[in-house]
């Protein structure tokens, strides 16, 4: 990473978290980001629940939430961006302040509350973008107050079909009231059911977009093998574990550890990836796994590889070390594979 963006990335920490955070999306948006070396590695091209990456290392949603700078992220070197989570009409979210940074612990709480522009804004950013180069996703939520929250679901598939390269259904945050109860047996029956009646009348006879299902990391572990078969019976095409938890770990040193929301970066590592392992257990190589939770490394993220992830997202990483990140993790990634006499990233799917 330059010395440019790590200054870059020090003063946004002098500033209060989320105005931070939209600082540094009007500086993306001005075409300041980082650009990384557009040379192909052979060895870190993955697919992935259908899709063909030219590296495994994506951004997770909460970072873009409407969709403003999808390239800027694929330009600083992402193998794929996930841009939402989007709601079907706008929302403003939690009352602030609503986003810390636990800096003693490499960490971050936020109870945003799915703050977004809602599907029309994040449908015609999408539509502008239509055509280019890499890949990006919609992470579809629910709105705080809606009567049918599953319909919120079929309502951003509907929308944003044909415009987004995947879709994920995010029922794992911890900041919309009763969100994770869609996590449980007859919810997910229902809420997946009507995903899947609703992709196949989109779809008709041509290939489907492929569409992944969020969960949380606080999951029941004698649930997750459930989890894995429901979401096959329903034909989603990977399972992304996890989201933020809402557990709080004795080790936490910051002032702001006490506050209520979803708590990512370092100290979710271990538990995320603990859990990943046991979704791959689950899985036997019958659905794909994209592994995200504290990675702020090439270590963690060859780490989650290795415990059966096919790809990886990370954000929380970004706030600390900014985006330039992403670069130094292919570049460690590749050296590991070459050290492990792997040829490319998938033989190093589970091999730990």
């Amino acid at each position: 990473m330059s010395l440019f963006y790590k200054m870059g990335t020090a003063a946004m920490r002098m500033l209060p978290a989320e105005r931070a955070h939209n600082t540094t999306i009007k500086a993306l948006k001005a075409g300041l980001g980082p650009v990384a070396n557009k040379t192909a590695s052979p060895e870190l091209i993955t697919q992935v629940g259908g899709l063909t990456l030219p590296n495994p290392v994506g951004l997770a949603a909460g970072f873009d939430k409407n969709c403003q700078v999808p390239d800027a992220m694929l330009a600083a070197g992402f193998g794929f961006v996930e841009c939402g989570t989007v709601t079907p009409r706008p929302q403003v979210g939690n009352p602030k302040p609503r986003l810390f940074r636990l800096t003693e612990d490499k960490a971050v709480i936020n109870r945003m509350g799915f703050n977004n522009g809602g599907l029309d804004e994040f449908k015609t950013r999408l539509e502008k973008r239509h055509g280019k180069s890499g890949i990006v996703g919609a992470n579809l939520g629910a709105n705080k107050d809606s009567d049918d929250r599953v319909e919120d679901y079929v309502k951003g598939l509907k929308a944003l079909w044909g415009m987004s390269d995947y879709f994920t259904i995010n029922i794992s945050s911890p900041n919309t009231p009763g969100l994770r109860d869609l996590q449980n047996e007859n919810a997910m029956d229902e809420l997946l059911g009507r995903i899947a009646e609703a992709r196949a009348e989109l779809t008709g006879s041509t290939p489907s977009y492929p569409v992944f299902l969020k969960v949380a990391p606080d999951v029941d572990m004698s649930e997750i093998e459930r989890i894995v078969e429901q979401a096959r019976m329903y034909g989603m095409n990977a399972i992304i574990v996890s989201n933020t938890t809402i557990a709080r770990p004795d080790s936490l040193q910051s002032a702001h550890r006490g506050e209520t929301g979803g708590l990512s970066g370092a100290p979710l590592f271990e538990t995320s990836t603990a859990v990943l392992r046991e979704f791959s257990a689950a899985a036997q190589g019958k659905i794909d796994l994209i592994g995200v939770g504290g990675i702020s490394n090439g270590q963690q993220a060859y780490a989650k590889i290795r415990a059966g992830a096919k790809a990886v997202q990370l954000y929380s990483a970004l706030v600390f070390k900014g985006p330039g990140l992403v670069t130094d993790i292919n570049r460690d990634l590749k050296a590991r594979l070459k050290a492990d006499g792997f040829n490319n990233i998938s033989e190093a799917v589970g091999q730990g």
